[in-house]
C-alpha cells in the first residue's frame, strides 16, 4: 500500500532525515521517499496507517495531509482487511450453526447458541494451540490473571478447548455456562482496561497466528459469549 502526502515545514535535507527517521519508527512503514521541492512524502506501508497516527509520529514542526487518496475510505478498507480473519470465522460459524437447524421444524435459539459457542471455542482454541507460547506471551500483556499468573495463558487455550467440547456434546450445561460466564467476564475486564489505557496492544483472540490489534471487536467477542452464556444460565435454571 502506497500513499503520497503533502507536508508543511519540510525545508531542507535535515528535515527530510527527521521525517524519514520518525516514519520508519512505525512498524507498518517499509519505505519513505521525500521531496523538499514539492513538499511531499511518498510512504509505502504493509497496512494503512491513519493520517492522525502519522501526524503524532512526526515532530510538531511538520503538518501532514492526504494528497492522492480518500483517507476515510482507506480507514474503512484497512479495518476490514485487519479483521477479515475474525469476521470470516464468525460468518462461517453463524452459517453452519443455522444450517444445523434446518432439519428441525422450528428454529431453537438455545440449541443454536449451544452450537455457536461450541464452534467459537473450538475454532479459537485451535488457533491459540498452533502457537501456545506466542499466545500466552501476548495474553499476559492485558489479561488480569495472566499478568499475575503467566501459566494462566497456557491454561486458557485448553479451557477454551474444553468448553467447546462440552458445548458440542451438551455436557453439564449449567456448570459449563457458569464457567463460560465467569471466564469471559474476567477476560473482558482485561480488554476494557487495555482499551481505556489507549495502549497499542496485540489481541490474542486468534493466538499468535494473526497480528490483530486490540479494539472494540474484541469487546464484542467477549460480550457475545457472556450474553449467550447468561441467557442459557437463565434458561437452564
Amino acid at each position: 500500500m502506497e500513499h503520497t502526502y503533502h507536508i508543511e515545514g519540510m525545508t531542507c535535507s535535515s528535515c527530510e532525515s527527521k521525517v524519514k527517521a520518525a516514519l520508519f519508527g512505525l512498524e507498518q512503514v517499509t519505505k519513505v521517499e521525500t521531496s523538499v521541492s514539492n513538499q511531499t512524502i511518498h510512504v509505502s506501508m504493509v497496512t494503512h496507517v491513519p493520517i492522525e497516527k502519522l501526524q503524532v509520529t512526526l515532530p510538531e514542526k511538520y503538518k501532514i495531509s492526504a494528497k492522492n487518496h480518500n483517507e476515510t475510505l482507506q480507514k474503512t478498507r484497512s479495518w476490514f482487511e485487519t479483521y477479515k480473519p475474525v469476521l470470516l470465522i464468525f460468518m462461517y460459524i453463524s452459517v453452519i450453526t443455522v444450517l444445523l437447524q434446518l432439519p428441525q421444524n422450528n428454529f431453537d435459539l438455545m440449541i443454536w447458541m449451544q452450537h455457536f459457542m461450541a464452534g467459537f471455542f473450538l475454532v479459537f482454541s485451535f488457533f491459540k494451540l498452533l502457537n501456545l507460547k506466542g499466545f500466552a506471551e501476548s495474553y499476559k500483556m492485558y489479561d488480569v490473571i495472566a499478568k499475575v499468573l503467566p501459566v494462566w495463558g497456557y491454561m486458557y487455550a485448553f479451557i477454551e478447548l474444553g468448553l467447546g467440547l462440552a458445548y458440542l456434546v451438551n455436557f453439564r450445561p449449567e456448570l459449563v455456562n457458569i464457567s463460560t460466564f465467569l471466564v469471559m467476564s474476567v477476560s473482558l475486564i482485561g480488554v476494557l482496561q487495555s482499551l481505556l489505557s489507549k495502549k497499542q496492544i496485540r489481541c490474542a483472540c486468534l493466538g499468535a497466528v494473526f497480528n490483530l490489534p486490540m479494539s472494540t471487536i474484541t469487546i464484542v467477542e467477549d460480550s457475545l459469549m457472556i450474553i449467550m452464556s447468561g441467557l442459557m444460565i437463565i434458561y437452564h435454571f
